[in-house]
């Protein structure tokens, strides 16, 4: 008997739904012998994205302790060890071609380490922003704390978005700089380092996205205007 569940690709960003019978494979290999965590199992599965354009998959990975059950082997999936995303290596959004590369590619490692090193990401994440504000914004001083405040006497951005800026600006800089007292240790974890990275999408489409379409649309529409004047203008 099938069963399906509702899921988002990674690579197309259509939200539909799975059936397992067609769309989603799974396989549990044990490890017979025990480990310093007694038995353990391995499952792996792979989603395949319906979406005909689109075809894409995803393959995750799990460790999980196993344990005997009337002389077989189940897993105990509410006490997961570890997990690893094969494909995609990363939660990045693909970002279109017209926004810089090294500013992709900064978004793009934020992405593939927050989950091994929530503070690297972070340090990825205050770089990328940076980069953003020089080739967006125009703003290039030595330090970002400098650029942000130029950025904020132009008063082009609101309030909530400008306090979140400098939010990335300052929990970087935890990542980026040492503490005078080594032996200080502030930690970022997993769940804010994601944050941070939403935060960079959002400028990705409040700065690049939007103003890339609106561009197209003022573009079709002096188009639009020009067909017309020629047809009236041949009009006999």
């Amino acid at each position: 008997m099938s069963y399906s569940f509702n899921w988002k690709c990674p690579y197309c960003h259509k939200e539909t739904t799975i059936v397992a019978s067609t769309n989603y494979s799974t396989n549990i290999h044990f490890y017979k012998s025990n480990s310093k965590d007694s038995y353990i199992g391995l499952q792996t599965r792979i989603i395949v994205c319906p979406n005909q354009d689109c075809k894409e998959y995803v393959i995750n990975v799990s460790l999980f302790p196993a344990t005997y059950l009337n002389n077989s082997q189940q897993i105990i999936e509410d006490k997961q060890i570890q997990s690893w995303q094969l494909k995609p290596q990363s939660s990045a959004i693909p970002q279109p071609d017209y926004i810089p590369e090294q500013i992709k590619n900064d978004y793009e490692e934020a992405c593939a380490i927050f989950s091994l090193s929530p503070k690297a990401s972070a340090t990825l994440s205050r770089r990328c922003l940076q980069g953003m504000i020089r080739d967006f914004c125009g703003i290039q001083k030595n330090r970002l704390v400098d650029e942000i405040d130029e950025l904020k006497k132009q008063n082009k951005v609101n309030s909530t978005t400008m306090a979140s800026i400098d939010a990335i600006r300052s929990i970087g800089n935890i990542g980026a700089h040492m503490e005078k007292d080594v032996n200080t240790i502030i930690d970022i974890d997993e769940e804010e380092a994601a944050i941070l990275i939403k935060l960079l999408e959002d400028l990705f489409q409040d700065w690049y996205i939007d103003r890339h379409e609106r561009e197209e649309r003022n573009m079709k529409i002096q188009q639009i205007a020009q067909a017309k004047q020629i047809a009236k203008t041949n009009t006999p």
